[in-house]
């Protein structure tokens, strides 16, 4: 099992004697409220998924990670973790003094603020999300992101739940969990829709020549058309009880917002799920994309320029159902031409759904299928 990024498994959560004063302390504190999404980035520091950041990055950290993909430090890192606030927020507090962090009016945090710093958003966007078209997803959120950031470090007194708290682990508790189970070696498996047989190829291809496989779905904000948080997660369960030898996969939602940024935030993913506990991280094509504003294999690509990563990638590039092999395969070891091959193609299948249809056997499992179309609406409306 890989050491945590950075060495150090980062914990920002208050202890629980304490935890009644900081929430005195809270009141009289300068107050900053952030949104949900921001709110989930917080915790996820304070719980060590982002270590080894103690909090929102500090200017050299930014600048680092914004030229370079690296902390100050030279740590690899590639998605800056930002706590942006109003002019007028600003204006409350100076640098030195500790703030409230809340979310819906809720205080969930301090920061102790070390800098506040303005921040040129073209060559942020340029940088992270290599473009600055208006139509990214990433490049329209930073548009719309407050002038002035902070930087310090946390301290989280008031944890959320989670959406499905039964499925939520923190990273000591995955690790722990590895070990209980004796897996030595673990890849991990970022998805944000139901699985059909080339995802389960993939997954199984994995477990070849790892001890588990550690099923991490993003639960959080999607795009309209994907599939709904609970339909991923019961397509899953349906996968796993039916079609996987008991004992080697498990599934843990993440909650993380998703931001398209291609290959870095693929870096990004690969970290996190080293936190986990993972020595090894699936990449496919065009993990992380959205549009056309990455090459297919940019996001594997990247990973020559991390040797110091400290996880292994698993790289899959194309795989198709063949119909003279009789399966999935790919174009490593399938000699058969493109007459004999169909691919996976998650629109169809998505379409087909929606109009209450059972995709082709050979596409998706039944069981997935059943547990998908029990479900009225299994898409984000």
């Amino acid at each position: 099992m890989p050491r945590p990024h950075g060495g150090k498994l980062i914990n920002k959560l208050t202890r629980a004697a304490l935890i009644d004063k900081r929430i005195e302390e809270a009141k009289e504190l300068p107050k900053v409220d952030v949104s949900t999404e921001l709110r989930i980035d917080l915790e996820n520091i304070a719980v060590g998924l982002y270590s080894p950041l103690k909090g929102p990055l500090t200017k050299n950290d930014f600048d680092a990670v914004v030229d370079k993909g690296r902390l100050s430090n030279d740590v690899p890192w590639t998605i800056p973790i930002l706590l942006d606030v109003s002019e007028k927020d600003s204006e409350k507090f100076k640098e030195g003094d500790s703030i409230t962090i809340s979310s819906n009016s809720e205080n969930f945090a301090i920061i102790k603020v070390e800098e506040k710093y303005g921040w040129d958003k073209e060559t942020y966007c340029q940088n992270v999300y290599k473009t600055n078209d208006a139509e990214h997803p990433g490049v329209q959120k930073t548009a719309n992101m407050n002038p002035v950031l902070v930087g310090g470090e946390l301290e989280l007194f008031n944890e959320t739940p989670g959406v499905f708290p039964q499925y939520r682990l923190k990273p000591e508790e995955t690790r722990f969990l590895f070990k209980e189970k004796g897996w030595r070696t673990v890849a991990g498996f970022q998805t944000r829709n139901a699985p059909h047989i080339g995802h389960e190829y993939v997954q199984k291809t994995a477990l070849s020549f790892v001890d588990g496989l550690f099923i991490n779905p993003l639960i959080g904000k999607k795009k309209v058309g994907d599939f709904t948080d609970i339909v991923i997660l019961e397509s899953y369960e349906a996968l796993i009880k039916n079609y996987f030898l008991k004992n080697a996969a498990i599934l843990v939602t993440l909650e993380m917002e998703m931001r398209y940024a291609g290959p870095k935030e693929a870096i990004h993913h690969a970290i996190v799920r080293k936190n986990y506990g993972c020595s090894h991280f699936i990449v496919g094509r065009d993990h992380a994309g959205v549009g056309s504003y990455y090459g297919p294999f940019e996001a594997q690509e990247i990973f020559e320029d991390y040797p110091d990563l400290g996880i292994a990638p698993i790289f899959f590039r194309n795989f198709f159902h063949c119909n003279k092999c009789g399966g999935p395969q790919n174009d490593k070891i399938c000699p058969h031409g493109e007459e004999d091959r169909v691919n996976y193609k998650g629109r169809v299948m998505r379409q087909l759904l929606s109009e209450g249809k059972y995709p082709d056997d050979t596409q998706m499992r039944p069981e997935v299928t059943e547990a998908i179309l029990k479900h009225k609406q299994p898409f984000v409306e």
